[in-house]
């Protein structure tokens, strides 16, 4: 027996092996086919590096260059291979900080729902942006996304990328709904550790539902790998245009109101006629379907999924960036997000003091403005366009504010 488990592992491991192995190279054929061209000299080298940054190619213009003025023409070849070099360099990680401060800002709106605007505290946002991540990413290793990407037939990839956006915010709705029904009756800490809790238990299933099913279905701590990376920076842009539109909309209307009377006074709310349970559950579910959005977004753009990514440490971040730009105000969870995403790019040259920057520009805004940085301020647009008009067309007010900012001073 002891001998047959241990083949049965052998197994299991020269399995497991052959499948890294696999996913080395599809990852190393995907970077070769990335290619960044350079000139130097007005053209008289060019240069083309793959996304490794090799060398791939390389052109000398004989008219122009004299073959026999070696130190020159060493000169232009190194140019243009350091400027292509720097262009991968500099088109990836502006690529990365934008499709990441996007996601990072759809999963902060989304939270502040909950936080902000329903003045509930949930720690387990990243379990809906983990379902909603494999649920997206399942459905487009189903289909031919990845071959349609290949050809670069981007017309015939956006229903498949609707369609895996919408399938990420159901799933994650329904488990909204799941949670929020029984975890919504209870309060403060106390709902705080159950989302806590079921946050934990949805990262610990897609762990180990592999083997309760008995087939590969989210593949376990292995991870989720070789889905079609459909991500770019305009789809991630559109949906947070959007997530904020609906956000905006519905705070706007009755059910809104109704969120935020709660939020002020959960027994006066009821004792007026608001159904409270409902619109608890409501805005719950809502702000779990965006998160599940957002885990689709974040599949599309990795390519890869594991369990571990979405541990309790993920629901830390992302309410740090709503308690950071202020509980309540979208318009703060958006500059937030923003400046989280590209803080710690902007403090890579200093690598080694990198995190204690952050930590301490984080002990700072606490300190110095504890709601943060828009407090519960929010845009309005209507506001917006109110003040425009009066300066234009209502002098009057105008100068009697002037006379009275005159008579405090």
């Amino acid at each position: 027996m002891p001998g047959g488990m241990g083949g049965m592992n052998q197994a299991a491991m020269l399995k497991q092996a052959q499948k890294m192995q696999q996913e080395m190279l599809r990852m190393q054929e995907e970077q070769e086919n990335k290619t960044f061209s350079a000139q130097s000299g007005g053209g008289m080298v060019s240069a083309t590096v793959n996304g490794k940054h090799e060398l791939v190619e390389l052109k000398v213009n004989p008219e122009a260059v004299d073959p026999e003025d070696v130190d020159m023409l060493a000169d232009l070849v190194m140019a243009a291979v350091n400027e292509a070099i720097r262009q991968a360099v500099d088109t990836s990680e502006a690529e990365m900080s934008k499709i990441t401060g996007g996601i990072n800002i759809i999963l902060a709106v989304s939270l502040n729902i909950a936080t902000g605007y329903l003045g509930q505290l949930p720690l387990g946002h990243a379990g809906f942006m983990a379902v909603g991540a494999y649920a997206g990413g399942i459905f487009m290793k189903a289909t031919p996304a990845a071959a349609l990407l290949k050809e670069g037939n981007n017309a015939a990839l956006i229903p498949y990328i609707l369609a895996a956006i919408v399938i990420s915010a159901i799933v994650a709705g329904i488990f909204g709904i799941i949670i929020g029904i029984p975890a919504l009756r209870l309060r403060g800490d106390y709902l705080a550790i159950i989302t806590l809790g079921f946050g934990e238990i949805i990262r610990v299933v897609l762990t180990n539902i592999d083997s309760v099913l008995g087939f590969d279905f989210t593949y376990g701590a292995a991870g989720l790998k070789r889905i079609p990376k459909f991500s770019s920076v305009t789809l991630v842009f559109i949906c947070v245009v959007l997530s904020c539109f609906f956000i905006h909309t519905m705070m706007k209307s009755k059910h809104g109101r109704a969120i935020l009377s709660i939020r002020d006074n959960e027994i006066a709310s009821e004792s007026v006629g608001v159904n409270t349970t409902y619109y608890k559950t409501m805005a719950f579910v809502f702000s779990a379907m965006l998160a599940g959005i957002a885990g689709c977004l974040y599949a599309g753009y990795l390519g890869s999924l594991y369990p571990s990514t979405f541990k309790f440490m993920k629901s830390i971040e992302i309410l740090v960036i709503v308690v950071l730009g202020g509980m309540g105000s979208m318009l703060g969870s958006i500059v937030s997000a923003t400046v989280l995403t590209v803080l710690p790019e902007l403090l890579r040259s200093v690598a080694d003091y990198r995190m204690v920057a952050y930590s301490l520009a984080l002990v700072i805004m606490m300190i110095f403005r504890p709601k943060g940085l828009f407090g519960s301020y929010d845009f309005s647009m209507s506001r917006v366009l109110e003040k425009g008009l009066n300066f234009v067309f209502r002098p009057e007010l105008r100068s009697r504010k002037e006379e009275q900012n005159d008579e405090q001073n």
